[in-house]
């Protein structure tokens, strides 16, 4: 990034001076700087100077406006560019940053700085996957190692397996490569390994303390392997190294946020966005956690400061409809089908705006014009996942082989006695939020979350089945011994304990996909409480296909899908009824809409609980609520969505087939 224009000999040492001032002292040369502008208006060299050094004494709203000037006056100098996206950055306008950095890597692409400061704002922003491609980036270009720059070019081409091969190759005959180890972290992370990326990413610190990238990939890690606590540990080394760290400071308040610390949470993100008003992504993360601990007007006000900043952010747009309580304008409608319309789209903005529009179309009870929309989003978000649904139903029908009334009386004094869990499960968007908060409102329970910590035991014995083409756990725990599976339930209630913040005898773990490892739960946590969520075939599974899940649930993409999971869902808890008779309570949605104080009074007398007042008046309830129904629980229950569904079902009827039988026999349950 040498200097644009030649100089006269005076002029060259008034530069060189003015350089040499702004390494230690940028006040004198910002001085320095302006004296050589008088002189010589326009001057290339020390306009780059004044506005750096501005930069550099905070001031950044002058150093932006003279780079702005600097890189109309030179428009293809890199370093003019580069030094804009760091004044952008350092404003907190991380989308304004990306553009200034992106045209100094148009100009000139083997930049590493321009790279790394690309790859700070994408973290910044939250954008954790396209920062690793610029730190990856940055890598190949400063890297002198040939090994190296090859692997990285094929991170990059995303050439997964061939890096993968060649970093092994590399670190057999350089195991202490701390570079390496983290690239071979990235392919592990890629690979959806996230076990081994986080046991290389925590031999990478071992061997490199103060490799802070590595630290911030470890804390991503950590997050998607639901370690929460430690993610907050490592948040907080990562700003004792570099306190103003925007990235960092929004890591622990994601953790915060994770670990139920939302006073905490709330603080930070607050003093983030007091500094770094210009980021679209953490004004929607912030919306996140106010909308669960219940201040709803905050993050809807959150949200649409997120939209405001970045009109074609559909995420945003979706979670404002997500609320299900807010009801779009004809203008928020009409600005969603403008940005859909734009080529400019990706194809995950795209379906984001689809699913709200179509919350959007439904609210106006413009029925055809909704499902089209939840049609295309679903499509699309289709797309991006793999799921199969033979291979589910094959997991039903290896769970119904395995799990017979001889397997667990044969186990019967597996686990530990703790009666602490009350699990409630089943399918999505079937009313379990709804009993999480009526039990909730009990003075002896209380609510967490959905706890993923019965699906990480799963995880683990899935790595220890070595028939890794079946997909499957559960040949597993028939070699589970009563000893292990005395580790896992404790294990289970110790990892779970960070969400416990009342002193109640009681607490939910209301992870609906839990019915798939009813197995499980039963050899660890034998006395635990199991209540099973059941609503109307058709109006559960229409309610999961209008709702975009954040993560999982891939089922929920296709009618066809959708209907076939059901029935798979269904005849799995048949068998348990049968080979555990009395072991699950189970609560249909319409029950509990009818007769809720009847129902209200079976659930809490199946849990082993006095009957309490506060269980009917749930709605009072203030507790923080992390699910799409967040703001249906704090209201009455509410009876016209029980047959909400038929305004849609001329176009249903796939999912009807798929159902077949269940849909027929609903509430009661066919033979299979």
């Amino acid at each position: 990034m040498s200097a644009v224009p030649e100089q006269t000999a005076d002029l060259q040492a008034a530069l060189s001076h003015t350089a040499n001032l702004l390494e230690t002292q940028p006040k004198l040369a910002a001085a320095q700087a302006l004296e050589i502008l008088r002189n010589v208006p326009n001057q290339a060299n020390a306009l780059m100077f004044f506005a750096v050094s501005q930069t550099r004494l905070g001031h950044l709203e002058v150093a932006v406006e003279n780079l702005t000037v600097l890189c109309t006056l030179q428009p293809k100098w890199p370093a003019a560019h580069y030094e804009l996206g760091l004044a952008l950055s350092k404003s907190g306008f991380g989308d304004k940053a990306v553009i200034a950095l992106k045209n100094a890597l148009a100009l000139q692409r083997e930049l590493p700085k321009v790279w790394l400061a690309l790859a700070d704002v994408y973290s910044a922003m939250g954008e954790n996957i396209l920062a690793d491609t610029a730190y990856t980036k940055q890598l190949q270009y400063s890297s002198r190692n040939p090994e190296l720059m090859k692997a990285a070019k094929q991170l990059v081409d995303n050439e997964v397996a061939l890096a993968e091969r060649t970093l092994k190759t590399y670190l057999h005959e350089h195991p202490t490569d701390v570079s390496a180890i983290r690239m071979l972290a990235e392919v592990a992370a890629r690979l959806g390994r996230d076990l081994d990326a986080e046991n290389l990413l925590a031999r990478c610190l071992e061997l490199s303390p103060s490799f802070n990238f590595a630290r911030q990939n470890y804390s991503y890690v950590l997050n998607r392997n639901n370690k929460f606590e430690q993610v907050l540990e490592q948040s907080e080394i990562l700003l004792k190294a570099d306190p103003k760290n925007l990235s960092y400071m929004n890591l622990k308040a994601v953790a915060l946020s994770k670990i139920g610390d939302y006073s905490n949470a709330i603080k930070l993100y607050e003093n983030v966005l007091a500094n770094n008003p210009g980021y679209a992504k953490i004004w929607h993360s912030f919306g996140h956690t106010l909308k669960t601990a219940g201040f709803t007007e905050r993050a809807v006000s959150a949200y649409r400061q997120s939209i405001q900043l970045e009109p074609a952010y559909g995420e945003a747009y979706w979670s404002l409809a997500n609320l299900k309580t807010v009801k779009f304008s004809a203008e928020d409608v009409a600005e969603m089908s403008d940005q859909l319309s734009s080529t400019q789209l990706n194809d995950e903005q795209r379906f984001h705006f689809d699913f709200a529009l179509g919350k959007g179309r439904e609210d106006k009870k413009q029925y055809s014009e909704s499902f089209q929309h939840y049609q295309a989003g679903n499509l699309l978000r289709s797309a991006t996942i793999g799921y199969s649904a033979e291979r589910n139903s094959k997991k039903v029908a290896v769970s119904k082989k395995l799990f017979t009334k001889q397997f667990f009386e044969q186990r019967k004094d597996f686990g530990i006695a703790s009666a602490e869990p009350i699990f409630i499960l089943g399918m999505p968007r079937a009313g379990s939020t709804l009993l999480e908060q009526i039990l909730s409102s009990h003075s002896q329970v209380e609510g967490t979350m959905e706890l993923p910590d019965i699906i990480s035991i799963s995880k683990d014995l899935y790595r220890k089945q070595t028939d890794s083409s079946a997909k499957l756990y559960y040949p597993a725990l028939l070699d589970i011994s009563k000893e292990q599976s005395s580790v896992y339930g404790q294990r289970y209630l110790d990892n779970t304990a960070v969400h416990r913040k009342n002193a109640t005898p009681f607490f939910i773990d209301k992870m609906p996909n839990n019915f798939a490892h009813l197995a499980l739960i039963q050899l660890v946590l034998p006395n635990a409480k199991i209540i099973d969520a059941r609503r109307n075939p058709m109006a559960c599974c229409f309610s999961n296909y209008k709702q975009h899940f954040a993560r999982g649930q891939n089922f929920s993409y296709g009618l066809n899908d959708m209907g076939r999971y059901y029935r798979d869902y269904v005849e799995l808890m048949a068998h348990f009824d049968s080979v555990l008779p009395g072991r699950v309570h189970r609560v249909h949605y319409e029950n509990m809409v009818e007769n809720t104080e009847a129902e209200v009074r079976s659930l809490l007398a199946y849990c082993g609980l006095p009957f309490e007042q506060g269980c009917l008046s749930f709605y009072d309830n203030d507790r923080p609520v992390r699910t799409a129904s967040s703001e249906q629980v704090r209201q009455p229950i509410y009876k016209d969505g029980v047959e909400h569904w038929r305004h849609f079902e001329a176009w249903l009827g796939p999912l009807k087939e798929a159902l077949g039988p269940v849909l027929e026999s609903y509430p009661d349950v066919p033979t299979f």
